[in-house]
């Protein structure tokens, strides 16, 4: 075992089940075991505890404090995200590999049909609203904790646009993709297929926002062949639904191995890239944080070694260099 893998395993149950089961192949029960712990220990036992009376995180669906946030940001300009509210939590819950039992139990999925409604209209919370990216985080949360979000899926597949992805944009008369609304709807998709199954008409939209992608090699304009905007090169954790190279790349890991497809030879100068990031050390480091509150910190300061991005880093070119 490489120091590196050492480093990666010394970290909070939400990362490390993820080490033990995807970089180290361990058995089953073992990485399991780890993954119980998320719902009792570190980031995922103090996210619960942060949990409202009824349901939500921070009072709100998106937004802390729900409509009046709202009606804050479409006054100012472009104020800083917050990350504490209701979805926010629950993607990241999800994401760290909590057992949606845990929710389930309190009756959370039932307070949030009843109590969380969407600051976009006061639309019920698991009916979705009109912004495909948030759509798109409900159907995978809804899809983990067991709730019909079958019209959610409907609102995205029916959503695509001509050129094969998605823009969440598309309310204020946005008639092309972009890579951002296509990579979160793509990780929604996938999410949502790998727990309940989908369907064709879900697969084929899945395959048409892949090809969008990789028609541009993940950060490209397909018209010039300019890069996209500088951002795409960004490493950072948590995403926060942010675009970036690696884990667009990631995405299109998971997709080719739950499809049982080989990689795609359009991906090679992203995962080159990918790799040139990568520092002596075999870390990535963590170069950009989003602005905005958050409950707490998970990862390391701007400039050191991200455990999160090394272990998506590691399995990228794995996976790749294995082809």
């Amino acid at each position: 075992m490489t120091g590196t893998t050492e480093w990666l395993l010394d970290s909070d149950p939400a990362l490390r089940w993820q080490v033990e089961r995807d970089l180290l192949s361990l058995p089953e029960a073992t990485w399991r075991a780890t993954r119980a712990r998320v719902a009792t220990e570190g980031f995922g036992a103090r996210l619960l505890a942060l949990q409202d009376d009824d349901g939500r995180w921070a009072g709100g669906a998106y937004f802390p404090g729900g409509r009046a946030y709202f009606d804050v940001q479409l006054a100012e300009v472009d104020p800083p995200q917050p990350w504490t509210a209701t979805t926010w939590s629950l993607v990241a819950l999800r994401e760290w590999g909590l057992d949606a039992a845990v929710l389930r139990d309190n009756d959370t999925p039932a307070m949030l049909a009843r109590d969380c409604r969407w600051e976009y209209d006061d639309l019920p919370y698991w009916d979705g609203e009109v912004d495909c990216c948030i759509n798109a985080f409900t159907l995978a949360n809804g899809a983990w904790l067991g709730v019909d979000v079958t019209g959610i899926l409907d609102r995205l597949v029916d959503g695509r646009m001509a050129d094969g992805g998605w823009n969440c944009e598309w309310v204020a008369g946005a008639t092309v993709s972009s890579f951002w609304s296509t990579l979160n709807v793509l990780d929604g998709l996938l999410d949502y297929e790998q727990r309940v199954g989908g369907d064709a008409r879900a697969r084929e939209a899945r395959r048409t926002g892949q090809e969008y992608l990789l028609a541009r090699g993940l950060m490209r304009r397909r018209s010039t062949g300019e890069l996209f905007a500088p951002w795409v090169l960004r490493f950072e954790h948590p995403s926060h639904g942010h675009y970036s190279i690696l884990r667009a790349a990631d995405y299109v890991r998971r997709a080719a191995s739950y499809d049982g497809e080989a990689p795609d030879e359009r991906l090679s100068e992203a995962v080159e890239r990918v790799r040139a990031a990568r520092r002596a050390d075999g870390t990535w480091a963590r170069d950009h944080r989003h602005p905005g509150e958050v409950w707490f910190e998970v990862d390391v300061p701007v400039g050191e070694p991200s455990p999160w991005l090394t272990l998506a880093g590691t399995l990228l070119l794995r996976w790749w260099d294995g082809r």
